[in-house]
């Protein structure tokens, strides 16, 4: 697969077996005003795909030293992009990275700025009304972390203090409506990226950061000094599949998308991938998870489907 994604090259021509299996792929289905063609169509017509990435959310999808994007995330979803590059019968697919932000990528996706979303982005019954997920790739819950000498350990504890939680996320939302319920009079600082919210930790401007549980310990590891931190004994909300993000119209590609994770998970490949980015050093700073698949995870792959409301 072409990954350069510095000049694109659209193809003119396609051969007479990629419309067919083109024909077998695509369905009709209502589309957004915005983005009418569908994702199938486009990529057979260009041979190219827009994937979002973040340059953040390790060990998912970052930017590395060099300025390539990696994670399991993105290895994932080129996977999944190979798979259908070979139904379509094309001889590449172009791939371009997209930078995407939590506050945009719904926006990126809907305005066609984006084909796929390909990082660590959780689905659930709200975001199901405007955005498409496909079968999950990872599950986790909400935490918080804080500084291990502050000795907050749960929810309660968080009365009273300044809490960092990041924009255009679900964990904001969750942690607005506890403080709320439980009148904890907590002062919630929304801020625009997962590494702003964890340096206010750092510095002792927030008392605490709430986000993913992964994500959160993904933070800590790469961190200068990890035995600083810890991540809260209490959950926020139950834990949460992650999904591939998609046009909410687009069902042909979800399915498509969807048909090509079932291979993976089936084939033992999802295995390999899990375990590059989870229990062993990952590079450039040589960053061990160790973190052994969860029994949820492990059973959303032995069976994918899409979560129930």
């Amino acid at each position: 697969m072409n990954r350069d994604t510095r000049r694109p090259a659209p193809i003119s021509i396609l051969n007479l077996a990629a419309i067919t299996v083109l024909s077998i792929l695509t369905a009709t289905a209502p589309s957004h005003a915005q983005a009418p063609i569908s994702t199938l169509e486009q990529i057979a017509d260009t041979g190219i795909v827009r994937i979002g990435y973040s340059a953040e959310d390790f060990p998912f999808s970052y930017r590395g030293p060099d300025g390539s994007i990696t994670g399991y995330s993105t290895e994932l979803c080129l996977d999944v992009i190979e798979i259908i590059k070979a139904k379509l019968k094309l001889t590449s697919i172009k791939v371009e990275f997209v930078e995407r932000t939590p506050r945009n990528r719904v926006a990126l996706l809907r305005n066609g700025d984006l084909d796929i979303e390909c990082v660590a982005s959780t689905n659930n019954a709200e975001r199901r009304k405007s955005i498409g997920f496909s079968y999950p790739h990872f599950v986790t819950g909400t935490q918080f972390v804080s500084l291990r000498k502050n000795n907050l350990k749960t929810i309660a504890d968080l009365a009273g203090h300044t809490v960092a939680a990041t924009s255009g996320t679900t964990n904001i939302g969750q942690l607005n409506a506890i403080n709320r319920q439980r009148a904890l009079h907590i002062a919630v600082m929304p801020v625009e990226t997962h590494k702003d919210a964890f340096q206010l930790v750092t510095e002792g401007r927030a008392a605490a950061f709430v986000m993913d549980g992964i994500l959160l310990a993904a933070m800590v590891a790469k961190s200068e000094h990890p035995e600083n931190y810890v991540l809260s004994s209490e959950a926020l909300g139950w834990p949460e599949p992650y999904g591939l993000m998609v046009r909410l119209e687009d069902t042909a590609f979800r399915e498509a998308v969807n048909a090509a994770l079932v291979e993976i998970y089936a084939s033992g490949r999802i295995e390999v991938l899990y375990n590059k980015w989870f229990n062993t050093p990952v590079p450039p700073a040589g960053i061990n998870m160790r973190m052994p698949m969860s029994a949820e995870l492990r059973a959303a792959f032995a069976k994918p489907a899409d979560p129930s409301e």
